[in-house]
């Protein structure tokens, strides 16, 4: 990999993990439900790009699946959680 491209990536990394312990802070101590909804539903999207930098770190690309996954994963979470917020049931 190119030294400007390998600084590019360790540089998002770093935000990401920076931008993520941040979040941290509000899923733990949002004043809502629904700021932690929104944080959590961050911290997902964070995850995703992180384990996608990795896949492209250690040029590993089976982790962009899991990334895929992840993705997935959240979107039905975070819908399910904002239903159970809204309506007082999931289902």
């Amino acid at each position: 990999m190119d030294s400007f491209v390998n600084f590019g990536v360790q540089s998002a990394m770093i935000v990401m993990v920076l931008l993520l312990l941040l979040c941290s802070y509000r899923i733990f101590r949002g004043p809502t439900p629904a700021d932690r909804l929104q944080a959590i539903d961050f911290a997902s999207t964070l995850l995703i790009g992180i384990t996608v930098l990795l896949a492209i770190i250690q040029q590993d690309y089976l982790l962009v699946d899991v990334g895929i996954a992840v993705a997935g994963l959240g979107f039905v979470g975070t819908v399910a959680v904002a239903r159970y917020l809204a309506d007082g049931q999931v289902f």
